[in-house]
C-alpha cells in the first residue's frame, strides 16, 4: 500500500462515492462505492483509523489506512435518513440521528443499539456537550432537546421558533455557549438569551470557534444565500463576509495548515468549503485559492492533516466532515 498523503481531503456525494483526495495536488487517489444511498454524514474515530458514513439508513465504517472497498462494520437500526452521527471522545460508543425521529446510542465494543430517545420528528442534527454525558438534538418541528445520558432522560427542550427547523447544533468547548441555526436565517445562542439575524436565507451550518483560539471567540455560518459569515461571539458583530459561491455552500471548515490550529484569523488561516456546485476548495481567509472538482453534488468533507485535531460540520441536509490525523 503506497504512503498516506500528508493532508487528505474526503468526500461524499449524491453519486454514492466516497472519495479521498491529495489536498495539496488536488489528486483523487482512492474512491469507495456506497451503492446502496447518498452520504449524509462523515465522521472520523477519535483513534484516526475508521471513516462512519451516513446514509439511508444505515451507517457504515471503513478503514481509513485500507484500500478495501467494503465497511468493516455497518449498522441498521435506524429505519430513514441518518442526518447525524459522531463519536464519544474515547471512542467507546457512537451517536447518530435520524429522520426517523430517533436517537440512538451504539457501543463499538458489542453489536446492535444499546439506547434509543425518541424526538417525535425527523432528527437534523446531534452534538456531544464536552461533558460527554448530554446528546443536544434539533428536529424538523423546531424542538431542541438535552439528552441526558446519566439519566436516561429528556432533561431539558427548547422550541425557539415553532415549526421552524432547527438544520444545525454547535458546542463551545468548554461547554459555555450553544448555538442553534434554523430555516428562516436565524442564530440562537443561548447564555446571550437572545437570537441574531445572521442571513437572509435558510442557514445549513453554523460553526463555533476551537479552544485554540482564544482569548478570540468566533461563529462562522453558511447560509442557502450564498455567503459564509463570521462573527465575533463577543457581542455577535460581523467580522468578514464571504461571497462568490455558485451554487448553496454545505460546508466549512477553518485550519491553520502549519499549526494545525482551528478557527482564528490570521495570514495563515485556510477556510475549506465544500458545494453543491461540485466544488471542494481551500480559501485564505478571503480569496479563493485552489479548487478540486468533486463528484455531482458535494455532501460530506473529511480534512486530515498532521498535528491537532479539529471540528467541523456542514450541510443541506445536515451533513459534516471532519479533521483526523493519519
Amino acid at each position: 500500500m503506497s504512503q498516506q498523503p500528508s493532508v487528505v481531503l474526503a468526500t461524499a456525494s449524491y453519486d454514492h462515492t466516497i472519495r479521498f483526495w491529495e489536498a495539496k495536488s488536488g489528486r483523487c487517489y482512492r474512491t469507495i462505492q456506497y451503492p446502496e444511498s447518498q452520504v449524509n454524514r462523515l465522521e472520523i474515530t477519535p483513534d484516526k483509523r475508521y471513516l462512519a458514513a451516513a446514509g439511508n439508513p444505515h451507517i457504515r465504517l471503513f478503514d481509513v489506512n485500507s484500500n478495501s472497498p467494503q465497511p468493516v462494520m455497518s449498522y441498521d437500526s435506524h429505519t430513514n435518513n441518518v442526518m447525524a452521527v459522531g463519536f464519544q471522545c474515547d471512542g467507546n460508543w457512537m451517536y447518530s440521528g435520524s429522520e426517523d425521529g430517533t436517537v440512538k446510542i451504539w457501543d463499538l465494543r458489542a453489536p446492535g443499539c444499546q439506547r434509543e430517545y425518541e424526538s417525535r420528528a425527523a432528527v437534523n442534527t446531534v452534538v456531544l456537550h464536552p461533558n460527554q454525558t448530554e446528546l443536544i438534538s434539533g428536529d424538523q418541528n423546531g424542538n431542541i432537546r438535552v439528552w441526558d445520558l446519566t439519566a436516561n432522560a429528556c432533561s431539558c427542550e427548547l422550541v425557539p421558533e415553532v415549526d421552524t427547523a432547527v438544520r444545525s447544533l454547535t458546542v463551545m468547548w468548554d461547554g459555555s455557549l450553544v448555538v442553534a441555526a434554523n430555516n428562516r436565517g436565524t442564530c440562537y445562542v443561548w447564555r446571550l438569551l437572545r437570537g441574531t439575524q445572521a442571513h437572509e436565507g435558510y442557514i445549513l451550518k453554523c460553526l463555533l470557534s476551537p479552544e485554540l483560539c482564544e482569548p478570540n471567540r468566533y461563529l462562522a455560518t453558511a447560509s442557502s444565500d450564498h455567503t459564509v459569515k463570521i462573527w465575533n461571539v463577543d457581542g455577535f458583530t460581523l467580522e468578514k463576509t464571504l461571497v462568490g459561491f455558485k451554487i448553496n455552500l454545505v460546508g466549512m471548515l477553518f485550519r491553520t495548515p502549519a499549526l494545525g490550529l482551528g478557527l482564528c484569523f490570521s495570514v495563515m488561516v485556510f477556510l475549506i468549503t465544500a458545494s453543491s456546485d461540485s466544488t471542494a476548495s481551500i480559501w485564505p481567509t478571503v480569496r479563493k485559492l485552489k479548487s478540486t472538482r468533486a463528484t455531482k453534488k458535494q455532501l460530506c468533507v473529511v480534512l486530515s492533516t498532521m498535528g491537532r485535531n479539529l471540528h467541523a460540520e456542514h450541510g443541506t441536509i445536515p451533513h459534516s466532515w471532519f479533521p483526523f490525523t493519519l
